[in-house]
């Protein structure tokens, strides 16, 4: 009897966020969102792997949090193999046309177009590549066919879900979006008004995209209607862009090498070029190791102080190199070396802020159109995937029942500065930077321990450095960890979330010589660790999400 008690034990689900775990799960699902969470948890509870789980996340994540990512984006994923413990990089961020120029965001007197006139263009449209990305990764290691991974989610949009909270705030916040005719009948009510939380929304397009996707594979999104679709309605946009059938048809995503760094007693791996994310990872945790945080508690003010700083730093050199490194030599072992990063460090001291590092100043835009999923299947493999379209509803412009992208507004409007060129520049074919950091940690036996990554734009470099440390160095469990009150400096202001203790501080870091600000904090983190022989997880409290096992 003892051992049938046992193994119901085992086998019941487990949900981390509220209520305390019964049991080690062997398998895990972090995502935005609870029906993407339940989507990729019955994926792996029918054998699947992490990758086939992410797939079924990801689908399921573009019908119930279409603001944030799905099929018209892209995204950054690693994989970590348990039996080689070697961590693979997938590539499926946009690309610009063939027909881009490196002046279409400015206006006829050389200057950026406004941030939201671009962001809502034909001009702003990438060539998405997420679905490309994941049907390669599945070929390699998915182990369930291709089209048993969007059952869930087909029935969601044909059948209908219930509004969330953050899907039914950005509805009402982002208004113009009713102005599309597919987002108007599928979000919006007879008069006009927007779906509230808990009204139901149905979205047979998309259930017909994702069938079509299931049965075809990417080749529907590179030829036939939806690709002639897809490029009619960025061409018919009020200011049209370049997009043509023939840069869907050559798409491809990349396979990269991780960048990776010892931090402790770990390895830390994250995100090659064109993210900026893995290089900035590696530096603040190389910068700050010597400081040995594991002394302060998160809200003190020398960890506070020497976060804000460190950050400067690492967006000084975001801005001043790094691109895709198909256009643009990027020094990123140069970056990470540890003789570098020691005069860097000179730089930061302990009673008063630093001089301006030099470099550009991050724009104070908080981006919302990005979820991230965190996955762990029964065999120890782990997908830490940040999948993006950018703004919220992206370009407001939808096709086949899915968003399309504005990912090309993270390229600078500027091509040159002080007479140089500038590296993130637009160039045709090019990956735009992205501050993603989908973020693996192995023991030195190259063991996993953990798997985090967060949405938010580029504080998403900030936030995952802040859970790795909660984790690392506070030894916070993840949800502890993610559920911390945040601090971030992108080489300007200094951000405190209005949360918590956290706030009570600003005026000590001004007396440091500071400029803070005290703001809200969007967040979107999800993260999995290593807790006994199972794992346990967490979602970020400023979205929907949870973290749940079995």
């Amino acid at each position: 009897m003892r051992r049938w008690l046992a193994l119901v034990a085992f086998l019941l689900p487990v949900s981390i966020g509220g209520e305390a775990a019964r049991a080690e799960p062997q398998q895990m699902v972090a995502a935005a969102h609870p029906l993407a969470v339940e989507a990729g948890l019955d994926v792996l509870k029918r054998g699947g792997s992490a990758i086939d789980a992410a797939v079924a996340v990801q689908m399921m994540l573009g019908v119930v949090e279409p603001q944030a990512s799905g099929i018209g984006g892209g995204g950054f994923l690693l994989y970590y193999d348990a039996w080689t413990r070697g961590i693979t990089v997938y590539d499926g961020r946009e690309t610009a046309p063939m027909g881009a120029t490196p002046g279409m965001f400015l206006d006829t007197a050389g200057q950026p177009l406004p941030f939201f006139d671009a962001v809502a263009s034909g001009m702003s449209v990438g060539v998405p590549g997420a679905v490309a990305l994941l049907e390669l990764a599945h070929k390699e290691h998915g182990k369930l066919p291709w089209a048993d991974l969007f059952g869930a989610s087909i029935a969601a949009a044909r059948d209908g879900f219930a509004v969330s909270p953050r899907l039914a705030a950005w509805l009402g916040i982002i208004k113009a979006f009713r102005e599309d005719p597919g987002a108007r009948a599928t979000y919006f009510n007879a008069d006009g008004s927007p779906k509230k939380q808990g009204e139901r929304v149905v979205n047979p397009a998309l259930a017909d995209t994702m069938q079509r996707i299931a049965t075809e594979g990417t080749r529907v999104l590179r030829e036939g209607p939806i690709a002639e679709e897809m490029v009619a309605r960025v061409h018919g946009n009020k200011r049209p862009g370049t997009l043509a059938l023939s840069d869907l048809a050559a798409y491809q995503p990349i396979k990269r090498e991780p960048v990776c760094g010892p931090y402790r007693v770990w390895i830390v791996c994250g995100m090659p070029p064109p993210s900026s994310g893995g290089i900035a990872i590696l530096q603040l945790l190389g910068l700050l190791e010597p400081f040995d945080l594991a002394k302060e508690k998160p809200n003190d003010l020398r960890a506070l102080h020497l976060i804000a700083e460190a950050s400067r730093l690492t967006f000084a050199d975001r801005g001043q190199y790094v691109a895709d490194p198909g256009f643009v030599p990027v020094p990123t072992q140069a970056l990470i070396a540890p003789a570098y990063l020691a005069e860097r460090r000179k730089l930061i001291a302990g009673d008063h802020v630093m001089e301006p590092p030099g470099g550009p100043v991050a724009p104070g835009y908080v981006e919302h159109g990005t979820s991230h999923m965190t996955i762990v299947d029964r065999a120890g493999n782990a997908v830490a995937f940040t999948t993006t379209i950018e703004a919220p509803f992206g370009s407001e412009m939808m096709v086949g029942g899915f968003i399309l992208n504005n990912e090309l507004t993270d390229f600078s409007p500027f091509a040159e500065r002080d007479g140089k060129p500038v590296a993130n520049r637009v160039e045709p074919g090019k990956r735009p930077r992205s501050s993603m950091s989908p973020t693996i940690v192995l023991d030195r036996d190259r063991k996993l321990v953990l798997s985090v990554g967060s949405a938010g734009g580029q504080r998403i470099i900030g936030d995952t450095f802040h859970a790795l440390v909660g984790m690392l160095d506070w030894n916070l469990s993840p949800q502890a960890a993610l559920d911390l009150p945040r601090v971030a400096n992108m080489n300007g202001p200094t951000e405190l979330e209005d949360k918590g203790a956290l706030p009570a501080q600003a005026d000590a870091l001004r007396r440091l010589g500071h400029q803070v600000q005290v703001r809200r904090h969007e967040g979107g983190l999800t993260a999995i660790r290593r807790s006994g022989d199972g794992w346990e997880g967490g979602a970020d409290p400023r979205r929907d999400g949870v973290a749940k096992g079995e």
